[in-house]
């Protein structure tokens, strides 16, 4: 199959390359420097200015967006918004216009789609949350189910565990130094996935006919704060005494700090369709990681 992918530089869509090669399929790379090539793919250009020539793409899998970590500022939110909005809206009038479509989109997603929920169990069909991650993920699902004549499946993408990016980057020097520890009071729900899962599972989306609208990309075992926590520190055979209260964290990254402190207990369907996670639980996907 020629796959059309977004995001093709970033942490995931890298994986996806990897795996998706692997299994015999074929990479056409979007990218805002098509010059910068990637073993193995076509390579074309992607901005927020026009339609991208999807010409001979049978699938497409959109994950180009602003990375979320760091301080929202108001030129941070407008930047975190219109990647997402326009760059989808830029996908779906490509395949609009196109005279021979994709067979599927695959749009990024995440699960900030759900807010701040506490101990509800999340599925895909719970309704959407409140706040500017929330509003930010369903404008730009809107954009993707704009797209005719094509299967569509949202990937409502939880946090991302991988050896070179993600989630564990930025943590795992501090517990290294014996620094890491709760956030808050640890109660909140962390939903996680490892990045080889998410590969699959993004593959497995578009090659499955079944699977369409939202699809959580989220290990099917969610973890409390202070357990994830834990585990990363005996992963790493660290101590993690160091509690981070959280009006902290509050006045230091102001709405950034709601990533860190709001409890999404999410558990996905993608189960229910046949795949089979490689790292449902926590613990042994940290130790293939980092052990």
């Amino acid at each position: 199959m020629h796959i059309g992918l977004t995001g093709a530089t970033g942490f995931i869509g890298g994986k996806i390359i990897d795996l998706a090669l692997r299994r015999g399929h074929e990479i056409i790379a979007f990218t805002r420097d098509p010059s910068r090539k990637i073993p193995g793919c076509e390579m074309r250009a992607f901005s927020l200015d026009a339609p991208p020539d999807i010409t001979g793409c049978e699938a497409f899998i959109h994950l180009a967006g602003e990375p979320v970590v760091g301080l929202w500022t108001a030129a941070k939110k407008r930047r975190i918004t219109e990647s997402r909005v326009l760059g989808t809206r830029r996908v779906v009038e490509a395949i609009n216009a196109a005279r021979d479509k994709p067979e599927v989109l695959l749009s990024g997603s995440a699960i900030g789609f759900y807010g701040d929920r506490g101990e509800t169990e999340l599925t895909e069909t719970s309704p959407a949350g409140t706040g500017f991650l929330a509003e930010t993920v369903q404008a730009w699902e809107a954009e993707a189910h704009r797209a005719e004549g094509v299967r569509i499946v949202t990937l409502r993408t939880a946090l991302v565990l991988g050896k070179h990016g993600g989630a564990l980057a930025p943590m795992t020097p501090i517990f290294k130094l014996g620094l890491g520890g709760p956030l808050g009071d640890g109660r909140q729900w962390m939903s996680w996935i490892h990045l080889h899962d998410l590969a699959q599972l993004a593959l497995f989306a578009i090659e499955n006919l079944d699977i369409r609208g939202p699809l959580n990309g989220s290990a099917p075992w969610p973890a409390r704060n202070a357990d994830f926590t834990k585990a990363l520190a005996q992963t790493l055979h660290r101590p993690a005494f160091f509690h981070v209260p959280a009006f902290l964290l509050r006045a230091a990254l102001r709405d950034f700090s709601h990533e860190l402190l709001d409890s999404k207990r999410v558990l996905p369907a993608a189960a229910d369709h046949g795949f089979r996670f490689q790292f449902p639980e926590l613990a042994p996907a940290l130790a293939n990681l980092l052990g």
